[in-house]
């Protein structure tokens, strides 16, 4: 787990009466939100384990909503998230199942609108922090602690170079590098934790790199 201090096993500055069940939930939801790039149309939630046996009285339910709907974990807004979704024009389709699953706070969200759909799992580990196991199909394990760079990419041979000669150009150091792909040869997804902001600039130049057919940056701080 990936704990720094003190204050991330106590957690972050939340609305809610868990760090886990709600702070957790919330940036899950976030995350989702931010990969998705805007306001979807349609929210499914499952829950697995102890967030499918407690979300309603932990408030993971609201929590996770509100983060779809872009609110920060201490963002007072969060307690109304099914009616301010509602408003917005936010379809909220809540379920939970049975089957067992690595962690036992998983939650599964898939986000769309009449463009576009996206579907991440991800898990609450305490304290707050998240992690991301999995977007759109690829495996990855991902906190979102510090900037992340997600490009998806035709899975050949130099793409990472390529991206790395990039961040290399603008002296921004990688803390963590990690890579998915569903078959050889197929698409790829490339995730990377950077060690300060990364500009649009750079953004821009790795979208130019051949055979690269997506690059998004997240960061919930």
């Amino acid at each position: 787990m990936k704990y720094k201090s003190v204050f991330d096993i106590i957690g972050p500055i939340m609305v809610g009466p868990s760090s886990s069940h709600t702070a957790g939930a919330a940036r899950i939801g976030r995350v989702a939100r931010k990969l998705f790039g805007r306001q979807p149309k349609r929210a499914e939630i499952t829950f697995y384990g102890s967030f499918a046996k407690t979300y309603q009285g932990h408030g993971s339910d609201v929590a996770t909503v509100a983060g779809i709907l872009d609110f920060d974990t201490f963002d007072l807004r969060l307690k109304n998230s099914l009616f301010l979704a509602e408003k917005a024009g936010l379809e909220v389709v809540l379920t939970t199942s049975d089957v067992l699953t690595e962690h036992p706070n998983t939650a599964r969200i898939m986000l769309s609108d009449d463009q576009h759909q996206i579907e991440i799992v991800g898990v609450s580990i305490g304290g707050g922090k998240i992690e991301v196991l999995e977007v759109n199909g690829f495996d990855l394990q991902l906190g979102f602690d510090t900037p992340t760079l997600l490009v998806l990419h035709e899975d050949r041979f130099g793409m990472i170079a390529a991206v790395a000669k990039v961040l290399t150009q603008y002296r921004i150091n990688v803390g963590l590098m990690e890579v998915s792909r569903h078959d050889r040869g197929a698409r790829a997804l490339m995730a990377i934790e950077t060690d300060g902001e990364v500009s649009s600039e750079v953004l821009e130049e790795i979208r130019q790199i051949p055979h690269i057919f997506d690059v998004t940056l997240l960061s919930l701080n």
